[in-house]
């Protein structure tokens, strides 16, 4: 190699040294997530979960039914430590004849790094204004908070569904007085975010277990709250069942369901309604979805092999082409 050769290659290499050095310097780092939906297809019908985004959780604190060194195992078990990173999850679907949408997120209600549903929702394709039904599974303000837009309903051509025994409990004005301190913020959100919807004439309550459109059940769990729904979603022989607050904490509740949470109204009943629930799934095998683990919270159970609790299986990734 002459003498010219070489000084142009060595001119290059400092070149492209000192080009990949201004890159790295310069390009900042982005910080957020591809827009947060996901989609599946159960039979006919089309299935989009939603992320209402993530909050920051003291789950160590919050959970009960075993001992904290217990509990602290399982979730270092799970690569966690004593605050979890939890999920809130919605879930649209599309059944061809009606657009549904379960569980609004939080808005406002739950703190800043929640409040992305309805973003989500416009990202993947659909727009507020096009949902025909909003089923709720409970009145939690991370459930009902998306229900409003300011002081606008979010959804303004949606008939609003929840239970009865829900609605007698948290739009009570005697049940907000005699609450704690700590839990009348919970009465006052779901008030605020449910009652524009009473005045507008857009409430339906609904009793027990039912049928709301053809290929969406209501069964009740009651325990989570007076009247929390799980929502049963049947085409062509595939089923998927929307759980909403049954459980929160993957790492800790599959394994041992009998672990409670704080957030409660009725911990027994909410623990059967839990172990009722993983069995039938763990049995029969459909696709489960949960608003509060990892997005997009969608999966299998299956009983563990030691028999003495379950295995989460999350659903493969489809692309859908």
């Amino acid at each position: 190699m002459n003498t010219l050769s070489k000084s142009l290659l060595g001119a290059v290499a400092l070149a492209c040294a000192a080009w990949s050095g201004m890159a790295q310097a310069e390009a900042p780092m982005v910080k957020t997530q591809a827009p947060g939906y996901y989609r599946m297809m159960l039979g006919d019908f089309e299935v989009t979960a939603l992320s209402d985004g993530t909050v920051k959780l003291p789950v160590l604190k919050l959970l009960a039914g075993a001992k904290p060194e217990v509990l602290l195992a399982a979730l270092q078990k799970g690569y966690l430590k004593e605050t979890v990173e939890t999920s809130v999850n919605g879930y649209l679907v599309n059944t061809g004849a009606k657009l549904v949408l379960i569980d609004t997120g939080a808005a406002g209600l739950f703190g800043p790094t929640l409040g992305n549903l309805v973003a989500n929702l416009k990202a993947s394709g659909y727009k507020p204004e096009q949902v025909d039904e909003i089923y709720i599974t409970h009145m939690h303000p991370d459930h009902v908070g998306g229900l409003m837009a300011d002081a606008a309903l979010a959804f303004p051509n949606a008939v609003l569904r929840i239970d009865k025994a829900d609605t007698d409990f948290w739009l009570s004005e005697a049940n907000l007085k005699a609450a704690p301190d700590g839990n009348k913020g919970f009465f006052q959100g779901a008030m605020a975010s449910v009652n524009p919807y009473v005045k507008a004439g857009k409430l339906k309550t609904f009793e027990g277990n039912t049928e709301l459109t053809p290929g969406i059940r209501t069964l009740s769990t009651a325990g989570h709250t007076p009247g929390h729904t799980v929502y049963a979603i049947e085409s062509r022989g595939e089923k998927l069942a929307l759980w909403g607050d049954l459980m929160h904490v993957a790492a800790v509740q599959f394994a041992d369901p009998k672990v409670t949470i704080a957030f409660d109204t009725n911990s027994a009943q909410a623990l059967e309604a839990r172990e009722k629930a993983f069995a039938d799934a763990a049995s029969q095998g459909y696709v489960i979805g949960l608003s509060h683990v990892a997005f997009p919270g969608l999966g299998h159970l299956r009983m563990a092999d030691d028999k003495q609790g379950y295995t989460w299986v999350p659903l493969n990734y489809s692309s859908l082409k």
